[in-house]
């Protein structure tokens, strides 16, 4: 983009979880998808990861909200405030802002039309003019270097905050597909259930969270174990203030029915897969990514199951946000993106 130009061009993860922004081939914003409001006026307070510090310790006159929900806007304006904000901040960082905005965002495979217009929309009241969509498993495909276009089968597996998108790609086109609504937000769910039921200590969401990243594990027998994980918080009964030791295997043990889930999804995409197609993904292999993509002994896990070979490729969590980036680069190229 010449330094005259009368277009800012943005890619975007606009994830359940994370929002990445992408100006110039470059990552200039990657935080939470979370914003802070004023519950009177509705003014912004704060975007991101301002917004996360404040989760879970508001007073009554703040309220943070998680705009996405299972992967699609749940509420329009924080959702358009929270893209607003963080295209602003990626303008400020490349100096070159103006008003026109051509945006490429990545999308779930299994959004409807009305999702679909809903994130239309909130890019359009957010600034943009040029608007494209690209499916998520088809975005992270593209930035994890495969050639969407040759007439070779590859399978995606994009384990995300709030889906979890398993697509099989050839020629430029998703063959077939499976979105499902069971990801990393379900996998915290099942540990502050899990804490409650079995320890019988309240722990919030990002506890939880933190818990999944230190001792997270599909596997109850790893190579390289992690330490055990001390877990505070109060009592149920008493609300007395405890300590809980948490180790990997109990973890595994409690996101065994989540994960036997997105099994099953994957299986079910297998089984619609052509038979020529089938046997290119035997080959080579099925690509996992997205934040779940990290969790210790999932790629095991998964080639146990299905004898095939699960690849984790390198900074899986950035893959649809990389992938948004070479769609951006080639809007006219690129049949398969949504106007």
């Amino acid at each position: 983009m010449g330094l005259f130009s009368f277009t800012q061009e943005v890619a975007m993860d606009l994830g359940t979880a994370n929002t990445i922004v992408m100006c110039n081939g470059k990552m200039v914003v990657d935080e939470p998808s979370v914003i802070a409001l004023d519950r009177r006026t509705d003014k912004v307070l704060a975007i991101g990861e301002n917004a996360r510090q404040m989760s879970g310790k508001e007073n009554d006159n703040i309220r943070t909200i998680r705009p996405l929900r299972e992967g699609v806007i749940a509420d329009f304006y924080a959702a358009e405030q929270m893209m607003r904000g963080l295209i602003k901040k990626a303008s400020n960082r490349s100096r070159w802002f103006t008003p026109s905005l051509r945006i490429v965002i990545g999308i779930p495979s299994g959004s409807t039309e009305v999702e679909i217009r809903a994130v239309r929309d909130s890019a359009d009241h957010a600034g943009g003019r040029d608007i494209y969509m690209i499916y998520e498993p088809m975005a992270a495909a593209l930035g994890i270097g495969i050639d969407v276009q040759a007439p070779e089968g590859n399978m995606i597996v994009d384990i995300g905050g709030g889906t979890t998108e398993i697509a099989v790609i050839s020629l430029g086109g998703i063959v077939s597909n499976k979105s499902i609504r069971i990801a990393g937000d379900d996998l915290t769910t099942d540990i502050v259930e899990y804490m409650r039921r079995q320890h019988n200590v309240k722990v919030g969401e990002r506890t939880a969270e933190q818990i999944k990243i230190h001792v997270g594990s599909a596997l109850t027998t790893l190579q390289d174990p992690p330490e055990d994980y001390l877990v505070k918080g109060p009592n149920q009964m008493t609300f007395l203030p405890m300590e809980v030791q948490v180790s990997y295997q109990e973890i595994a043990h409690c996101l065994d029915r989540t994960i036997s889930k997105m099994e099953a999804a994957i299986l079910g995409a297998l089984e619609n897969t052509p038979p020529e197609l089938y046997a290119d993904i035997v080959n080579n292999g099925i690509y996992l990514t997205g934040g779940g993509a990290l969790m210790r002994g999932l790629d095991k896990r998964l080639s146990d199951k299905m004898k095939i070979a699960f690849h984790v490729p390198e900074d899986p969590l950035h893959a649809v946000a990389r992938g948004t980036g070479v769609a951006l680069k080639n809007v006219d190229k690129f049949n398969f993106l949504i106007r």
